[in-house]
């Protein structure tokens, strides 16, 4: 039996969207796009807060498959296979 893709979120995003127990939550496998999508699903209004209006990743938002910064930030495109374990966190922007 195959393991899900697991989603987990810092404790700062934690605090706004508590449905996502203890900031980790399984989905089923697919791109980027589709793994989002599935944790607003549990937790609406989570792409809104990671996405911006043309579906990108914000700027002051990172995201990691397995340790590897994703790469597509525009089209999300990048996969997410069964055991996954993908990472959204905030990243430093500034100067």
């Amino acid at each position: 039996m195959s393991a899900m893709p697991s989603v987990e979120i810092t404790r700062h995003l934690h605090r706004f969207f508590p449905v996502l127990q203890a900031g980790r939550v399984e989905v089923e496998p697919g791109s980027v796009a589709e793994v989002l999508r599935a944790v607003d699903r549990l937790a609406p209004g989570f792409t809104d807060y990671v996405l911006d209006e043309r579906g990108a990743l914000r700027r002051h938002v990172a995201l990691s498959i397995d340790g590897r910064i994703v790469i597509d930030r525009a089209t999300l495109r990048d996969q997410v296979a069964e055991g996954s374990v993908v990472h959204v966190f905030q990243a430093l922007t500034g100067g």
